[in-house]
């Protein structure tokens, strides 16, 4: 079967392509598709460097992870996230901290924290996302510190694009009756959004000049006992 794999970030820059194609037999693996895709020009290299993963269906799979030719297939390089009110985006228009507080407001909060992650130390950061997956990976995110925390209302908005000097990259906003499970769900977020989110980073000086940041691999799926 011929399936058709997305590439983000260094791996697209590398491939000078934003998807390849490879040949599988029936029932191949993850693994399969990996030793492939490092037969390809230009991603030998990075993938026997990098720590990659493979999504399937916008979620991240283990190596034995059959295949079928319908499956939306992306290879992601290490990357630089109840009935309370939930809301993720990926966007590439300016954050608006305030209107992410007005989301997550609720008559029974005690306490609303919001997160604001700003670019600084260079002229810009360009952000690049699987978006469809960052997206739903961030809500995920959401509804389990919602769940965790008994918050109230979660938010979280990530942009992508050039992002100047000063201007928020990211923005999270929770509510909870208290300021300790609101501290504690913003914080979660925050963290699981920038170690789990498909979503990469590149650092561009005043000069001109530019680098990927580099980041942490992506996590291991959870595995059923």
């Amino acid at each position: 079967m011929n399936v058709r794999v997305r590439l983000f970030a260094i791996l697209r820059e590398r491939a000078g392509r934003d998807a390849v194609e490879v040949e599988l037999e029936d029932g191949a693996t993850v693994a399969d598709a990996l030793r492939e895709l490092a037969r390809l020009p230009g991603l030998e290299e990075p993938i026997a460097r990098m720590p990659v993963r493979m999504a399937v269906n916008r979620e991240y799979a283990d190596a034995g992870t059959r295949l079928g030719p319908e499956d939306e297939l992306a290879l992601i390089p290490p990357i630089s996230g109840g009935a309370a009110a939930v809301h993720a985006a990926v966007s590439e228009e300016p954050l608006d901290a305030n209107e992410l507080q007005r989301r997550v407001a609720d008559p029974g909060a005690g306490a609303i924290v919001c997160f604001q992650g700003v670019t600084r130390e260079v002229a810009r950061l360009d952000y690049e996302a699987y978006r469809e997956m960052a997206e739903r990976r961030i809500a995920t995110i959401l509804a389990e510190c919602v769940e965790r925390h008994g918050l109230l209302g979660a938010a979280a908005e990530h942009r992508v694009g050039a992002v100047p000097l000063g201007e928020p990259a990211v923005v999270v906003a929770v509510s909870a009756g208290h300021r300790e499970e609101a501290f504690a769900g913003a914080r979660e977020a925050i963290d699981r959004i920038k170690a789990e989110a498909p979503i990469w980073k590149r650092e561009v000086e005043a000069d001109g000049e530019e680098r990927w940041v580099e980041g942490a691999a992506a996590p291991e799926p959870e595995v059923s006992s």
